[in-house]
């Protein structure tokens, strides 16, 4: 069984930065992504960013150069730095992970941007 626990939310200025991190464990093969997916009171669940297999990114158009998905080798652990952040990106932000057969998800993490 695989799981994916989230940490490094919380509350944070506007213009300020906050660095999530994904950590996944148990045994999975054939993962073809991991990302980020954060969802606001009232509104649908929205990729913020994933990262491939061989590496490559893409990003929601919102959060474009302010943003960094990484992950370490093992794809034990992926990253969402988030730099100059504003209200607006204020969700619950949920790991993913898929692979051939399917989706994990994490349990989400609060980030709150506010004043």
């Amino acid at each position: 069984q695989v799981q994916l626990v989230e940490s490094g939310g919380g509350l944070v200025q506007p213009g300020g930065s906050l660095r999530l991190s994904c950590a996944a464990s148990g045994m999975f093969f054939s993962i073809t992504d991991m990302g980020w997916y954060r969802q606001a009171p009232g509104k649908e669940r929205e990729l913020v960013a994933r990262i491939s297999r061989g590496g490559s990114s893409n990003y929601a158009d919102s959060v474009k150069a302010r943003f960094t998905i990484s992950r370490d080798n093992t794809w034990k652990t992926v990253y969402l730095q988030m730099n100059s952040l504003k209200p607006e990106d204020t969700a619950v932000y949920y790991c993913n992970l898929h692979y051939y057969a399917g989706d994990y998800w994490g349990q989400g993490t609060q980030v709150t941007v506010s004043s």
